[in-house]
């Protein structure tokens, strides 16, 4: 009866924590993931540290909103399947709704001088915010690593992404996920096999 109890308070708790999160998050996903941590991991300690550097790795290089996955994630970790589409439905429907409340008068809505100039502030807002999560996630990757390798890694893509910018080039964000991957994959498995035969 009583883990009845907690997980009918765990799952309304989980919806209305994401809920929250998708409702004052601006800027989309990479804004929320600072958001996401502080909650899931410093307050609530629904997950560790690594485990939100390993979901947000994974969500962002699988289909679907980097929030959202991170969202699902949460929620199944703490109660599977019923957590998941809690959590889940929490980050989505205040989006849905906001949304769709806009859309039905979108012309009015961006023509409203005071919403201009909150927009405004609110794009630097978001910027900080994706600096924000940027920068606790390299924090956290340089304490764990053991070689120089990641920092190798984290030039390279910046490197490619900067020129890619620069030069209008268009390159996607996952295609360079997935070669660093492929790259420390082969190191790996070529450090293995040096081992074995030595």
């Amino acid at each position: 009866m009583e883990k009845k109890q907690e997980t009918g308070k765990l799952l309304p708790e989980l919806f209305l924590v994401f809920a929250k999160i998708g409702m004052f998050t601006f800027g989309g996903g990479y804004a929320m993931i600072s958001l996401i941590e502080d909650i899931c991991v410093e307050k609530k300690r629904w997950i560790t540290h690594d485990e939100m550097m390993d979901v947000t790795v994974i969500a962002e290089s699988t289909p679907g909103p980097i929030a959202i996955n991170c969202s699902t994630f949460v929620g199944y970790k703490q109660k599977g399947l019923p957590g998941a589409l809690a959590a889940t439905f929490g980050m989505v429907l205040p989006s849905f709704v906001i949304i769709f409340l806009i859309s039905s008068f979108l012309d009015r809505f961006l023509e409203i001088p005071w919403i201009v100039n909150a927009f405004r502030g609110i794009k630097t807002a978001v910027g900080l915010l994706i600096l924000d999560a940027g920068w606790k996630m390299l924090q956290k990757t340089r304490k764990n690593q053991k070689s120089r390798r990641p920092d190798l890694f984290l030039l390279f893509a910046f490197a490619a992404m900067t020129a890619a910018n620069v030069s209008a080039v268009k390159i996607s964000s996952i295609a360079v996920m997935l070669l660093c991957g492929f790259v420390s994959l082969a190191l790996y498995l070529a450090r293995e096999r040096k081992g074995e035969e030595e």
